[in-house]
């Protein structure tokens, strides 16, 4: 006797408007329960952001992502930050001589500045913080601009007096300030000794920014506290460089990975910033009383990684099918609900040197996808396009470039992985196609180090064109913004026609934000910055 075999169908529509009411309740019994606990013994509560997932760690500019950095740029500090245009700007360091070869830089400290243990900073922990960034061992992520891979070397970093420090360099380096300053690069953060053990482990961030760490609950919250000796720079707010006042006492940033879930806590009123605002959860947040949305162009770029080593994607002409099957403004649409446009550059549209639209490119074309695949004689093999469901944005271009590939008769197969699993294997070069956004670079030789070098030294990188590397080598050398937009320019149609990297479009930071909340200030960087920033009192405005 032949048994029926039966399949569940999951009634999706009602599971949905049955389980969310749910989750929203128990989400507002776990805020309220924290709401509870995040007050200090005089009953001030604690200012509470969300996280769409935990930090990294607490060490900066080592193992780091988005979250880590916006974490930790409240806790640390360099010689120099990013102002509010992009350019940098002192911060720990008072003033700065650049010798006339180009070759030293002196930077002299703000005398009276201290370390959240209460030491004073001085130029030796200064050395001591550069010349561990500058041993492999540390793991920095940056170590690729400053040890001569990328051509650009520091030579040597020593004390000369008590509050001044000389960097030596092995040539002229017109970015090195802004390199310096990155936010992925934990800004250049200047440590105590204390922040690693006598094994030179990493311990915890003894810095000198306006917040110091109180406490992280893996996978729950990372809690924060005013540092009442921080000494602020005169200047007016600017970027992370002027008057970074901490205004409210207790910082907390709860992981909640959930978007539905981060929602529900900021319209019942449980936090007080909900950042990086998916763009499916846009239209219900402007239906939200009481909240608005604060926004602006990011330098970053999204877009699809390309393994040219793989056996069947080191034919260039499947490449460049893949490339010409994206509609990318249609895509950039649907993604980010409107607040996009399609950039087919690894340079974010809002930067000085994005390509002109005469030789942009980018644009579909169906006819030529298919020629392409009948000429490489593609048979229909699948090709696999690795995403995560952590940010919303790299997983839904995934599937819609997997339907627009579909089109021509590419067979592109979606595998969904774990964030830390894809970043494991964007390190290691492990994939074929790689749906991935990258951080905004306040340079667009940043943009392309990301892709760009020696994939012995650093197998995250996959474009290795020597001509393409001599170009990114140029643009470091000069600081000429004409000669430098040729560069780049020069960079783009190349990487148009090897395709390492398929450029979909340039985000832009959004953020909801309670109205009793003064102060809030969105950015070019898209890293949420609290200093300055306050709940408003009732019956304070």
């Amino acid at each position: 006797m032949s048994r029926r075999r039966h399949h569940a169908t999951i009634p999706w529509g009602w599971l949905s408007r049955t389980i969310g009411p749910l989750a929203v309740v128990l989400l507002v019994l776990l805020a309220a329960c924290r709401g509870g606990e995040a007050a200090d013994s005089s009953g001030n509560r604690h200012f509470l952001v969300t996280l769409s997932s935990d930090i990294r760690s607490t060490n900066p500019g080592v193992n780091r992502d988005a979250n880590t950095d916006t974490v930790m740029m409240h806790i640390v500090e360099g010689l120099v930050g990013y102002r509010e245009d992009g350019t940098p700007g002192l911060l720990l360091a008072e003033s700065m001589e650049v010798s006339d070869d180009g070759l030293e830089y002196l930077f002299k400290l703000r005398d009276g500045l201290k370390f959240h243990n209460g030491a004073p900073v001085t130029s030796a922990e200064v050395v001591w913080s550069w010349r561990r960034y500058l041993d492999p061992a540390t793991g920095w992520t940056c170590l690729s601009d400053f040890d001569g891979t990328n051509g650009n070397r520091v030579e040597e970093v020593r004390a000369v007096g008590r509050l001044k420090v000389l960097f030596r360099l092995n040539r002229p380096q017109p970015l090195f300030l802004s390199q310096m300053a990155a936010i992925n690069c934990g800004a250049g953060a200047i440590l105590h000794p204390s922040s690693v053990d006598a094994q030179g482990q990493w311990r915890v961030p003894v810095a000198t920014g306006p917040y110091r760490l109180v406490e992280w609950k893996r996978g729950d919250s990372i809690q924060l506290e005013a540092f009442p000796e921080y000494l602020p720079r005169p200047e007016p707010r600017d970027g992370n460089t002027g008057a970074k006042q901490a205004l409210e006492k207790h910082l907390t940033f709860l992981v909640i990975r959930d978007a539905a879930s981060r929602l529900a806590a900021l319209d019942k009123g449980q936090v007080e910033v909900m950042p990086e605002v998916p763009a499916a959860e846009m239209r219900q947040i402007r239906h939200i009383k009481r909240v608005r949305l604060v926004s602006a162009p990011m330098l970053g770029s999204y877009g699809i990684l390309v393994q040219n080593q793989d056996p069947l994607l080191a034919d260039g002409r499947i490449r460049q099918a893949i490339a010409l099957a994206i509609d990318r403004d249609a895509l950039a649409d649907i993604v980010n609900e409107g607040t996009a446009v399609g950039n087919p550059s690894i340079v974010a549209n809002a930067s000085v040197f994005h390509p002109p639209a005469s030789i942009l490119g980018g644009k579909p074309d169906l006819e030529r996808s298919r020629a392409l695949l009948r000429e490489a004689g593609y048979d229909g093999a699948p090709i696999v396009l690795s995403t995560n469901r952590r940010y919303p944005a790299m997983f839904n271009q995934a599937l819609l470039v997997q339907a627009m590939c579909r089109q021509v008769g590419l067979n592109i197969r979606i595998e969904v992985l774990e964030w830390a699993a894809q970043m494991d294997r964007w390190r290691a070069g492990k994939f074929q196609l790689l749906s991935f956004g990258f951080s905004a670079r306040a340079d667009a030789a940043g943009s392309y180090s990301f892709i760009l070098g020696d994939r012995a030294r650093n197998p995250s990188r996959i474009w290795d064109n020597p001509e393409a590397l001599a170009l990114l080598e140029q643009s470091l050398r000069t600081g000429d913004g004409e000669r430098r937009h040729e560069l780049f320019d020069q960079l783009h149609l190349l990487m148009l026609k090897d395709v390492p990297y398929i450029g979909l479009f340039s985000p832009a930071d959004i953020n909801a934000v309670r109205e009793d909340v003064d102060g809030f200030e969105s950015w070019m960087f898209g890293r949420a910055r609290y200093w300055g920033v306050h709940r408003v009192r009732e019956g304070a405005r």
